[in-house]
């Protein structure tokens, strides 16, 4: 038996509706715990009179849900397009839903003052702060997948399924490092402009299409998937990346937009009264 024949039967075991193992139901119960503890903080929020919109509730238990899906079920298409869905849900759709609902903001909220100040000091910590760097957090994102898809890593991982739950931790840490770092909405050491988060973004984008494009020609090395399956991975990778990649954008534009119509409406309540009135660009913030 070759060793590319033993990654794609490995891989057809792991995607093609075996019975999940401890690795991923560990998984699914750290993302069920997360999201019952996350529900269970904004409720006591609201008990107490502060707000806490529901979208937020919504989008941390889709997320939530998501992982658990990627982790239990089995997804669709040939073995390397099942990874790819898989990949494309962990990394990328469920870490945006998680950090849209402001989970960090959530917990500096509805802590007490004894383990809210540990907390603080870790978000504020200098290693945190780089890590959630813009062009650092997209090098770690879209270097990983490099390295996974166009080195041998691939093929070694499915291997040891060891280095398989650690690539998967680490497509996960590093989409959520990644959008944390672009939306920017939890309390950062730093809040970086929206020239450097989109840059960042597009940077990140870019690598991914182009390796996206890549695996329609060949596969990672160590394997040997059907062309028909390649081609599917590749259009998750590459038609799915983008519809996150959009959706992080949008979040980028809409802090832009509101951020400004702050500025201008503090603009026109300091600017005197004159014989023609406010500005017309005061109402750009109401």
């Amino acid at each position: 038996m070759t060793a590319e024949l033993t990654v794609f039967q490995a891989a057809a075991h792991v995607h093609g509706g075996a019975q999940p193992g401890g690795a991923a139901l560990l998984a699914a119960g750290g993302a069920l715990s997360c999201g019952a503890v996350y529900l269970l903080a904004s409720a006591r929020l609201r008990r107490r009179g502060d707000r806490w919109p529901l979208l937020r509730d919504l989008s941390f238990g889709a997320g939530a849900v998501a992982l658990v899906t990627a982790a239990l079920a089995s997804m669709p298409g040939a073995p390397f397009t099942a990874h790819m869905v898989q990949h494309l849900v962990t990394g990328m759709a469920a870490p945006l839903l998680l950090v849209l609902a402001r989970p960090v903001t959530l917990a500096l909220r509805s802590l007490p003052p004894g383990p809210r100040r540990p907390l603080l000091a870790v978000v504020r910590s200098r290693p945190a702060g780089l890590l959630v760097l813009p062009p650092v957090a997209a090098l770690l994102d879209a270097g990983g997948l490099w390295l996974l898809y166009r080195t041998p890593l691939f093929a070694i991982a499915h291997e040891r399924p060891w280095l398989a739950a650690l690539v998967h931790v680490h497509v996960f840490a590093a989409g959520l490092l990644f959008s944390a770092a672009v939306c920017a909405l939890d309390p950062l050491r730093r809040r970086h402009g929206p020239a450097l988060r989109g840059a960042a973004l597009v940077a990140a984008g870019g690598a991914h299409a182009v390796l996206a494009r890549t695996l329609y020609a060949t596969g990672p090395p160590g394997t040997r998937f059907a062309a028909a399956d390649l081609a599917g991975a590749a259009e998750w990778m590459y038609y799915g990346g983008d519809l996150v990649e959009i959706a992080l954008a949008v979040a980028v534009a809409a802090q832009w937009y509101a951020a400004a119509g702050r500025r201008l409406a503090r603009e026109a309540r300091r600017a005197p009264p004159g014989p023609g009135g406010p500005p017309a660009s005061a109402s750009y913030g109401q």
